[in-house]
């Protein structure tokens, strides 16, 4: 087993502990688990994939390891450390908003995706326009990347938006309000020659994205 496999099996471990007990005590009692096991080899698994995405994308590429305390200022849920381990690649594209590639360990999946999470506004205005006007080749590259095992979020909207029809073919995409794709990965191959696989691929969604938010 990998080393960045050996993450997937250490971080599952650990988050169904805390998920057990999720606690300050706890938190503070296992922190140590928490920097060795997990976050040294994230942090060397986001720097290891900067150099291949930043070729890929032709861009340079900003990390980020998510923080592990949950904000619970508007949150029901008040226990206080999130039970996953998530990071990202931004492409630092130049344009309005930046798409990601992104990938992440629950309790229940090990995921890869890439996109934007939640449009700006004005990058919003822009898909949708792109989206009717550019219909047949923004709905191939959806195509291709479903066809490979990605799964789009359901959207966000119950109905499509004015000016558009409410028929239109392309209703699914104009109902959302970002445009991310994911899938889970196989937790006993190489890592990331996995996510690299899965980026390649995800490649012109995100390069649909900036193309849209560069308008």
């Amino acid at each position: 087993m990998t080393t960045y496999n050996t993450l997937i099996f250490d971080a599952k471990a650990f988050y169904s502990a805390l998920d057990a007990n999720n606690t300050r005590d706890w938190w503070q009692e296992n922190k140590t688990t928490y920097d060795t096991s997990l976050k040294i080899p994230a942090m060397a698994l986001l720097d290891e994939l900067s150099g291949p995405l930043a070729n890929l994308a032709e861009a340079p590429i900003k990390t980020k390891l998510f923080r592990p305390h949950r904000d619970v200022r508007f949150s029901k849920d008040k226990t206080p450390y999130n039970t996953h381990l998530h990071m990202m690649w931004q492409i630092e594209s130049g344009a309005q908003q930046s798409p990601v590639f992104f990938f992440g360990i629950g309790l229940n999946y090990v995921s890869a995706g890439a996109g934007m999470m939640s449009f700006d506004k004005t990058v919003l205005l822009d898909w949708r326009k792109m989206v009717d006007l550019d219909t047949d080749r923004i709905m191939g590259i959806i195509a291709s990347v479903e066809e490979q095992g990605f799964r789009l979020r359901e959207p966000d909207l119950k109905r499509v938006p004015p000016p558009y029809d409410k028929d239109h073919v392309a209703q699914r995409l104009l109902r959302m309000k970002g445009m991310v794709a994911s899938k889970e990965l196989n937790e006993m191959e190489a890592l990331p020659d996995q996510l690299m696989t899965a980026y390649a691929t995800l490649w012109p969604l995100n390069e649909l994205l900036i193309s849209i938010a560069s308008n």
